[in-house]
């Protein structure tokens, strides 16, 4: 929080100035300035031995340089909630733009540098439609890297069938389907993405979400006026209906005998007392808890070393109803308990 903080309000970058490197104009060599140069050294000195302070620079004294602007760039899979996302951060005073060309970034974060303060916040949203899309981001990334901008890449995922579902919807082919099918234009972008979403400091995978969810999520992570140093969401699910896409870490609670085969226990879930404390008494659940704890701790700083303020742990059991419930509630009270701001999902829960 401290870093980030420091970056965020530390002064614009010399590579920002627009008269940096500016030739300067000599008359020096005709001698036609000879006497205003004279006249001008003259009033320095005698405002000197009147006392009074005289600036020689081009910057008026005591005027503050330009803040570079907070910078979050929106990007992911046509169809996965771009847009929204975008529309939040405007709702929560972000400046924002959309389909921005990757080569003008450096430009619009420079331009807010600019505004006193006015662009505090800029998002980007960047995506296929532009030409040369990757080959113009990486080279802006590196260049706002180079002049140390501090940026956040938000990266919208979803599965194939939920994105199939909403090009049906609206009637409209895939930006890079070309002659081919929707499914082709999909996997020709998620290849095209995938370094990108490899890099990404957020992943939110809007398949199960809809317009109000995915907003309540963005909320979440960007509404708040200080942003902690490590956020994580901590989600039960079950095997049976899948990984979950957007998960850095999974632990698998299967090794733990399944409430579901007591009968008093199964109309419950994880939330229930009775069956957190029979999930918990069985041997190995509270040492798990501890180890896994204490290696969340060491992966959390280098987590925070690195620049990565968002991490989703996933526990997962045969339903996401009883076991990874339970313990997700345990661990993300340990996880809070350590500073760690922390948001409990259970996906899967209610469907069986």
């Amino acid at each position: 929080m401290t870093e980030r903080d420091a970056q965020h309000t530390a002064r614009r970058d010399p590579a920002f100035s627009d008269t940096q490197g500016a030739p300067k104009e000599s008359h020096n060599e005709a001698g036609q300035d000879q006497p205003q140069q004279a006249e001008a050294e003259a009033e320095v000195e005698a405002g000197q031995e009147n006392g009074a302070e005289v600036s020689t620079d081009a910057t008026p004294a005591g005027a503050p340089e330009a803040a570079i602007p907070e910078l979050v760039i929106i990007s992911g899979m046509s169809g996965a909630g771009r847009s929204t996302a975008a529309k939040c951060l405007e709702d929560l005073g972000w400046f924002v733009v959309d389909n921005l060309p990757p080569a003008l970034i450096p430009t619009m974060v420079e331009l807010g540098a600019r505004s006193q303060g006015n662009v505090a916040r800029i998002a980007v949203v960047v995506d296929v439609r532009g030409r040369r899309f990757f080959d113009n981001l990486r080279e802006s990334l590196a260049d706002l890297d180079s002049r140390g901008v501090t940026r956040r890449i938000v990266f919208l995922e979803s599965s194939d069938d939920a994105l199939v579902r909403r090009f049906e919807s609206v009637r409209r082919p895939h930006p890079l389907q070309g002659d081919g099918r929707i499914v082709d234009g999909i996997a020709a972008e998620r290849e095209l993405l995938r370094e990108l979403r490899g890099d990404a400091d957020l992943v939110i995978d809007t398949s199960s979400l809809n317009v109000h969810e995915l907003r309540a999520k963005m909320d979440a992570q960007f509404a708040g006026e200080e942003e902690p140093e490590l956020r994580a969401t901590v989600m039960s699910f079950g095997f049976k209906y899948g990984l979950p896409v957007d998960a850095d870490l999974v632990a698998d609670m299967r090794f733990l005998p399944n409430p579901h085969w007591v009968p008093e226990l199964r109309p419950y879930t994880g939330l229930n007392e009775e069956v957190s404390a029979y999930v918990f008494n069985q041997p190995g659940a509270k040492e798990f808890l501890d180890r896994y704890a204490e290696l969340l701790r060491l992966i959390a700083t280098g987590y925070r070393r690195e620049g990565k303020r968002y991490v989703t742990i996933a526990i997962g059991c045969t339903g996401g109803k009883h076991r990874s419930v339970a313990v997700s509630e345990k661990l993300a009270a340990r996880l809070a308990a350590e500073g760690v701001e922390t948001v409990v999902v259970h996906r899967d829960m209610g469907r069986e």
